[in-house]
């Protein structure tokens, strides 16, 4: 017994390996996002168009990627997901190469949506898989690494972009695509993660030889969006995606300021980028957050929805006083990257301001991460496993809609808001509105609490009952 059972869910280091694998996957996709916007000064000068031209691109490419990811994980929940991931992980090595390679504003547009239809399937049908390796006990916490990873690669796509782009922005797509590339032939080595192999319901029947071989139909489709979480879930995406969608441009607003206080754009680019990857570092703090939603999920149902309201509603607060609060920059003009970045670090203890802008944004990044991890969990713990891949991608469809809308249209609110504002106001007064949809998000998180309850014993009993059939 004990060998079949390791031969079918795979030894411990292999186990640990996949999800390693599936875990940087995930981050990786977000590199590929996160490089655009910090060279949106160098692209838009060799490309000839403007900076609106280019947000377009990461509005769209948002779109694209959430309405592909409805496909891909449609497709995951009923047959083999391992090649799925492949092959899109694939496409968006393709899409960014082509990035790289492109000599026209509509050429670097097409190879950015390419991009975005392979990174569709990585989120969509990577996070099916791993529901199918973590307990209900611990999806929290090992579901904070998932989002994390996601939140590392914006950061480090961010700091790619800026570090790697500020000379030659072409540079960085490049040295993304051959990571892609390994990134697949690491795939090769991961094992096939039997699907409902982490539901204790379903453990007994699996361990005997039995196999999990209900799959998705479109008659389920009108049964997951009568599941009252399951709206909630992915209604809340609208409105907290156009909030985070705006923050794609804080590198933007801190390179304004570095231009603002006489230094040059390559220098700006370099200040913009380092200035908002330490910003962002509050998002390690998810990992509290899965913690704290696993605990109180065991005390209550209603958990993981509650500490999802608590923390997006808190956070508003500490971004307004991010966007506003002044921020001294003294860095050596003309220096190279490096000595930028190490100006910039120095200047977290030296110069007050940069000192307070940093708690600030940690402890609103650190409130916010909470949505993450407990999002993903309360997904998988209110629909059985072969639902799970397609619930995401609707949630995530959402998502791209909301994320689209709040990057783009965040884009016209600064145009606009220049006549009243001069740059950098103009940036900071329109990120500070847009955080105000985390309002009608804490709100639905709030109504979720008071459903998942119901939602998790109906999962409860529809397992059971399946694994009395098995």
């Amino acid at each position: 017994m004990t060998s079949t059972r390791i031969a079918r869910r795979g030894n411990a280091a292999h186990r640990l390996y996949s999800v390693v694998v599936f875990v940087v996957l995930a981050s990786l996709d977000n590199v590929a996002i996160g490089l655009v916007p910090p060279l949106y000064g160098p692209i838009s000068g060799a490309l000839g168009v403007s900076q609106r031209l280019l947000g377009l691109v990461t509005a769209v490419s948002f779109l694209v990627s959430a309405v592909a990811a409805v496909a891909w994980a449609y497709v995951g929940d009923r047959t083999n997901r391992k090649p799925l991931l492949m092959i899109g992980t694939l496409i968006w090595a393709a899409g960014t190469g082509g990035s790289a390679l492109a000599q026209n504003y509509p050429a670097f547009l097409a190879a950015q949506l390419l991009a975005a239809v392979g990174l569709g399937a990585v989120g969509s049908v990577g996070f099916s898989v791993v529901t199918d390796l973590i307990s209900p006990r611990r999806r929290g916490l090992v579901m904070s690494f998932w989002g994390l990873s996601q939140g590392v690669g914006t950061l480090a796509g961010t700091l790619t972009g800026g570090m790697l782009g500020n000379t030659d922005w072409r540079r960085p797509f490049l040295v993304l695509t051959v990571v892609g590339l390994g990134a697949t032939v690491a795939y090769l080595f991961t094992y096939d993660i039997r699907r409902g192999q982490s539901e204790p319901e379903l453990a007994e029947a699996l361990d005997a030889g039995a196999e999990y071989d209900y799959r998705i139909t479109r008659a389920d489709l009108p049964r997951i969006l009568a599941r009252r979480t399951n709206r909630w879930l992915i209604l809340q995406g609208l409105t907290a995606q156009a909030a985070f969608g705006s923050l794609v441009w804080l590198p933007v607003l801190f390179a304004q300021r570095a231009e603002a206080q006489g230094y040059s754009a390559a220098t700006a680019v370099v200040v913009g980028s380092v200035f908002a990857t330490l910003f962002q570092l509050g998002g390690v703090l998810s990992i509290v957050g899965g913690l704290v939603g696993d605990a109180l999920q065991r005390r209550t149902r209603s958990g993981r929805a509650l500490v999802a309201a608590v923390g997006i509603l808190a956070a508003v607060p500490f971004y307004l006083v991010l966007f506003f609060v002044p921020v001294r920059i003294d860095v050596p003009d003309g220096a190279s990257s490096t000595a930028v970045v190490g100006a910039v670090l120095a200047s977290v203890v030296t110069e007050p301001t940069v000192g307070l802008s940093l708690l600030t944004a940690v402890v609103a990044l650190a409130l916010t991460s909470a949505n993450s991890p407990n999002w993903f969990a309360l997904i998988a713990d209110v629909n059985p496993p072969e639902h799970r891949g397609t619930v995401y991608s609707l949630g995530n469809l959402v998502n791209g809609v909301g994320r689209a809308g709040g990057n783009g249209l965040v884009g016209v609110a600064f145009h606009a808001l220049r006549t009243a504002f001069p740059p950098p106001l103009n940036y900071a007064v329109g990120l500070a509105a847009f955080q105000l949809f985390f309002i009608p998000t804490g709100v639905m998180y709030w109504l979720a609490a008071r459903t998942s309850p119901g939602d998790i014993e109906s999962v409860h009993d529809l397992l059971h009952a399946r694994a009395d059939r098995l």
